[in-house]
């Protein structure tokens, strides 16, 4: 085990054993199974994204997806959730009452990208669909845009077969770019935001819509 790693353990294992995990080591093993499955599930997810992506790319020549990138919440993330919304502390409740421990997110080309993915994600036998928030049909007061799904995926072991949870959010590339500064501008340290800056951003967040649908235009041009 590298150096990083047993320092990280030993800060997780100093955690748990506070309080609020009394059980000490054998809440942190149940933890650490519980992020290898998510890992787990992940992988499985963002291959069904890989192989749509290569199918279409031979129907339409072109590949649907530009990126997909995928994150595990952190500890300090996931107890800050728990403690927010007052969920009891402990690993089966992670799993049980935490939707988005495991999450992917898609940036498509275009608007009508985000849809096809999506559509053709969620036929798939094995893929359930827990939950659905389109924010781009009904953007965030703010001008957030995304589509969100929460879907349980199968994971097969050794000696089991899993339903794990993992979020999935896709947007365009116009979306991605928005919502990252966005997240650096508003939550900059020791720096008020202002109602002027939020209607800023909130133009910013339109103008990104209106070029996207200018694109999705100009692709239908181009493809006619």
């Amino acid at each position: 085990m590298k150096i990083e790693d047993l320092k990280k353990r030993k800060a997780l294992e100093k955690f748990f054993n506070t309080e609020v995990f009394k059980d000490g080591k054998k809440t942190l093993r149940k933890y650490m199974e519980l992020m290898t499955y998510y890992r787990c599930a992940i992988m499985e997810v963002e291959t069904k994204l890989n192989v749509l992506n290569e199918e279409f790319s031979l129907e339409h020549d072109r590949n649907p997806i530009n990126s997909i990138k995928s994150r595990l919440k952190s500890f300090e993330s996931i107890k800050e959730k728990m403690d927010r919304k007052n969920i009891d502390h402990n690993v089966e409740s992670i799993e049980k009452e935490i939707m988005d421990v495991a999450g992917i997110r898609v940036c498509c080309s275009f608007i009508e990208d985000v849809y096809l993915i999506s559509d053709a994600l969620l036929k798939q036998d094995d893929i359930k669909l827990i939950e659905k928030k389109d924010y781009i049909k009904n953007p965030k007061p703010n001008g957030y845009r995304s589509l969100h799904l929460i879907i349980s995926v199968p994971i097969f072991l050794a000696s089991e077969k899993r339903e794990m949870k993992v979020e999935i959010q896709l947007r365009t590339i116009a979306m991605d770019f928005w919502a990252s500064l966005e997240h650096q501008l508003r939550y900059k340290k020791n720096k008020r935001f202002t109602e002027e800056m939020q209607r800023e951003l909130l133009k910013c967040a339109d103008d990104s819509a209106e070029l996207d649908l200018r694109m999705s235009k100009l692709r239908l041009l181009v493809e006619d």
